[in-house]
């Protein structure tokens, strides 16, 4: 295996799901279809840079405004891609009539009370319980602020959960998610699935303990939820559930991780 064969697609993994100025290639999709087991590590990465500027930030203002401007940070850092999404998926799952209904709701440029009313509850939970990352917690006998351990979990936990989303989930049509489904789907998609689920243990157990157990499996939880209701709501996934899974993902993980370190 070359190193080209490894850094190419997470190059184009980085070009996907990141505003960062990396060209992608021509296979973009299909490549970042086969290599979505990888998707937790672009979510560490992501909250790795969120959080060591969280922690910074730390050191000189309120932690509420901490909360707020960690949250932006990872919006900014996935280029809202995923927020366009959580808005559509409101829209959709507020909508009467059928499954045709719902989705023309959600491509259509209109936003109603469904998109803002839902997206605005997340963002102000998930704000603050990045708040609430401003303590320390203890981490092999040391006092570590919860902020850089908390925020790269949640973010991993957030890619984890649109890996379960196509691995169990089936396309309403032909586009950008079927190509996602597809590869998640048979058996590379078993093992995509394990070396995604691989990877956010390893990297949730060793930052937090067993707490990280109860995170990751928040996150499976959330995933198998978003799915249902998308199968209820329009016969299937579309590329907005998978936003809107991101997104509602990342408020569940960090609602939970504060309650399994104060409780566990």
């Amino acid at each position: 295996m070359s190193l080209l064969s490894i850094l190419n697609p997470l190059k184009n993994l980085l070009s996907f799901l990141t505003v960062f100025p990396v060209n992608m290639d021509e296979n973009m999709l299909t490549d970042c279809a086969k290599h979505m087991w990888a998707f937790p590590l672009i979510g560490a990465l992501l909250g790795l840079l969120a959080g060591a500027v969280g922690w910074v930030a730390l050191q000189f203002i309120p932690s509420l405004v901490v909360g707020a401007i960690s949250l932006a940070l990872l919006l900014w850092l996935t280029g809202l891609h995923h927020t366009d999404g959580l808005l559509d998926f409101g829209d959709g799952i507020m909508v009467h009539g059928n499954a045709e209904k719902k989705i023309a709701v959600m491509h259509d440029q209109l936003t109603g009370a469904g998109a803002i009313g839902l997206t605005l509850m997340t963002y102000i939970v998930t704000a603050f319980a990045f708040a609430e990352f401003g303590k320390t917690i203890p981490i092999a006998g040391f006092q570590i602020p919860l902020i850089v351990p908390g925020l790269i979990i949640v973010e991993v936990c957030a890619k984890l959960s649109m890996v379960t989303v196509a691995w169990i989930g089936k396309s309403v049509h032909q586009g950008m998610n079927s190509t996602f489904l597809s590869a998640m789907h048979g058996t590379g998609g078993n093992w995509r699935l394990i070396a995604a689920l691989i990877i956010s243990f390893g990297i949730a157990l060793p930052l937090i303990g067993w707490s990280g157990l109860f995170v990751v499996a928040a996150a499976i939880l959330t995933g198998l939820i978003m799915t249902a209701i998308a199968h209820k709501n329009f016969n299937g996934v579309t590329g907005d559930v998978f936003g809107a899974t991101n997104e509602l993902t990342r408020m569940v993980c960090a609602v939970v991780l504060l309650a399994v370190i104060t409780w566990v």
